[in-house]
């Protein structure tokens, strides 16, 4: 059995690269036992793990109105957008479902900005995590979780390679980053907020000229510059495996985008790291990650939970 970890990254639309990524591995045969997820990759990993093959992520996809998934409802927190829309999606999905009626191990990541502790979210309702998850901060609403607030994981940890690892320490982790690197980040578009409504449309494009207006775009590109370095620096620290990395910096992470286009792309890319992959699955390597393992060289994040990181009940 090929068996290996997977650690998908953040990239809000763009996410639907991981469904293209995810059956490309199946039809190459690799069986995958571990799942972490950060934002959209938390999203498609609960479904993943909670038994949606790729096919069946697609057909709900094709099936969604992309400009109702941001919509607010009077409940939600503060934040610009809401997440009502993805919620009424993901109900009927995952539903009450907990971390321990998942097919496969699964975990995804969020930032308590009170403490600014990161949080490894694998107990408890899965719904409740990927909202979490998925709650960029000042976009989406945060998520409460008794005295912590919740919002995005990529905050802290944009592809959550050492989470995948703590959870199949003796795997190859396969990274799958949505962010382009740096000698293309001159080329990425700005990011545009989605009209909730099509009353919305004329109020953005006013808002959008004004001053206040131009330094909030300012503001947002300065922060996805920032997120893009921090998925760098991570990368660099955690060392993946094997490193995935789509070309879909053509779309910003909340654009309605084409999910055919995207999984074709997931696919395309995830196929020309087969052989990668299957060399980290040699004997030789295999006994590498064993010895690694032994001898406390492997990063996981089970060596960070005492200062950085809180599993979430």
């Amino acid at each position: 059995m090929k068996a290996i970890a997977v650690a998908l990254g953040g990239g809000g639309t763009r996410g639907f690269t991981h469904i293209g990524v995810l059956r490309c591995l199946e039809q190459a045969g690799f069986s995958i036992q571990a799942i972490a997820g950060t934002s959209a990759g938390g999203l498609v990993g609960a479904l993943y793990a909670a038994g949606y093959t790729p096919s069946d992520m697609e057909q709900i996809i094709r099936n969604v109105d992309q400009s109702n998934l941001f919509k607010r409802d009077s409940h939600e927190g503060p934040a610009l957008l809401g997440l009502h829309g993805v919620t009424q999606i993901l109900l009927p999905l995952l539903g009450s479902r907990t971390f321990d009626q998942l097919k496969i191990r699964f975990a995804c990541t969020a930032v308590d900005v009170i403490t600014a502790q990161e949080y490894v979210l694998s107990r408890g309702p899965v719904l409740d995590a990927v909202l979490a998850t998925i709650a960029v901060p000042g976009i989406f609403p945060p998520r409460e979780y008794g005295e912590a607030l919740l919002v995005d994981g990529g905050v802290l940890d944009p592809v959550p390679v050492s989470v995948a690892r703590w959870l199949a320490p003796a795997l190859p982790v396969i990274a799958v980053c949505l962010s382009a690197p740096p000698e293309k980040w001159k080329h990425i578009p700005n990011i545009a907020l989605p009209p909730i409504n099509p009353f919305a449309t004329p109020f953005l494009k006013t808002f959008q000229q004004l001053r206040i207006g131009k330094a909030f775009q300012i503001f947002l590109k300065s922060m996805d510059t920032t997120s893009r370095m921090l998925a760098e620096l991570r990368m660099q620290v955690d060392q993946p495996d094997v490193l995935i990395r789509p070309d879909v910096e053509h779309s910003s992470f909340l654009d309605r985008v084409d999910p055919d286009e995207l999984i074709r792309i997931g696919e395309t890319t995830a196929s020309a790291a087969i052989p990668q992959i299957e060399y980290c699955l040699a004997p030789i390597q295999r006994v590498w990650r064993q010895i690694k393992l032994a001898l406390g060289i492997t990063k996981t994040s089970r060596g960070m939970a005492n200062n950085l990181i809180v599993k979430l009940r």
